[in-house]
């Protein structure tokens, strides 16, 4: 495509993350869509929005499937053909490629893309139950494996090959915790110290407690239409230049590495080349740091920097905000929360919150160019995007 726009994002909206007493995950999308729609006034949802696609992992949770309906009930739009999609963690990452699909087909002019997901009123071993069905069923899942399991594989073999330490991985954790005690909308609004990750409880070597995502409830709304028809609805489009999405083995055991996800090194190549932008014109990004050091795996399959220097990248403060990568300026899963539904569309509006100047306090200066990256179990799935601001 040339870096020609794909479809054009012309509001968004996003719930608060954290535990959420006494509502459903419809309800939590339902704010979500509340703010998208009061901050696109030109826009009538129930004349306008033609199809909905809502990333939503788990029926376990609440006992409840065909999340598509619900969601389009509740947020008034009901009517509208609304499509549940799972990808794992890369649910509303996968979720937002068929909306731009939608959109490309002609089939639909306006569309609505998001995801949600309800997890807090699980106590934590049903929830590590729960996310261990987007791993290999028979040969991991039934011998016990977790997903904090796979990632500390991942990590300890990073560890071995390139010298990457676990002040590397706490200095990703105190970085997305100071940016997400900017976001008002983050789980953890609090700062951490390297030595606070250090000490804090292990969970599966080298992770300690501080190096995990929060088990959160959130939802995410963002709304696409046709880049010729964005200024009906707003003067300050972002578009959607490149999309990528590929799969991988579903079972860890079965990669060619350990250190790097096939996945993500492809849909990113897909999304740069449609794009036609490398790696150094991205200002801002928002990436997959399920634990700390999948962060620092992201700067290397996504081009931040060379294989196995990710730990001088971080030491170097280049992703700090103020650096020349600000990289999770949201707090990223690893603070701003993990709802896991929720998850990729969460990501696109913050770059979509940067790309408009609308990031208050942890605003990145004259941003234009945005990334975000959503990975779906332990890189089975990834979603790459690439956006730019016209403004």
């Amino acid at each position: 495509m040339n870096g020609k726009p794909l479809v054009s994002i012309v509001s968004a909206g996003l719930s608060k993350f954290g535990k959420h007493e006494g509502l459903y995950a419809r309800e939590l999308f339902s704010y979500a869509a509340k703010e998208a729609f009061d901050h696109c006034p030109n826009l009538n949802p129930k004349q306008d929005v033609k199809a909905m696609f809502i990333g939503h992992m788990g029926e376990a949770y609440e006992h409840q499937g065909h999340t598509g309906s619900a969601v389009a009930d509740w947020s008034g739009l009901l009517g509208v053909p609304a499509t549940r999609t799972e990808a794992a963690c890369a649910s509303s990452g996968a979720a937002l490629r068929s909306g731009i699909y939608a959109v490309l087909s002609g089939l639909a002019d306006v569309v609505i893309v998001g995801g949600v997901e309800k997890m807090t009123h699980r106590s934590t071993a049903e929830v590590t139950e729960f996310l261990a069905m987007a791993s290999d069923y028979p040969f991991e899942q039934f011998h016990g494996i977790t997903f904090p399991g796979l990632f500390a594989l991942m990590a300890t073999a990073h560890m071995n090959a390139y010298g990457t330490t676990q002040e590397h991985m706490a200095k990703v954790a105190v970085k997305n915790h100071h940016n997400a005690s900017l976001n008002p909308k983050a789980h953890l609004q609090k700062e951490i110290t390297v030595e606070k990750v250090l000490d804090s409880k292990p969970v599966a070597w080298p992770f300690k407690m501080y190096d995990c995502s929060l088990i959160t409830d959130g939802a995410s709304c963002i709304v696409l239409t046709k880049p010729e028809l964005a200024s009906k609805y707003t003067d300050q489009p972002v578009q959607i230049i490149g999309s990528g999405q590929a799969s991988d083995t579903i079972g860890l055991y079965e990669r060619k590495s350990l250190t790097s996800l096939l996945s993500t090194k492809t849909a990113a190549k897909t999304a740069y080349d449609m794009a036609a932008l490398t790696p150094q014109k991205v200002q801002v990004a928002e990436v997959h740091d399920c634990f700390t050091y999948v962060e620092l795996m992201d700067y290397e399959d996504l081009g931040f920097c060379p294989v196995g220097k990710s730990g001088e990248l971080i030491d170097s403060g280049e992703t700090c905000l103020g650096g020349r990568l600000p990289v999770n300026t949201s707090g990223g899963l690893k603070a701003k929360g993990h709802p896991v539904g929720a998850t990729g569309t969460a990501q696109v509006y913050e770059i979509y919150l940067q790309l408009t100047g609308q990031a208050d306090k942890r605003q990145v200066k004259d941003a234009k160019v945005g990334l975000t990256h959503n990975v779906g179990g332990s890189g089975a799935t990834a979603t790459v995007h690439l956006y730019r601001s016209e403004n």
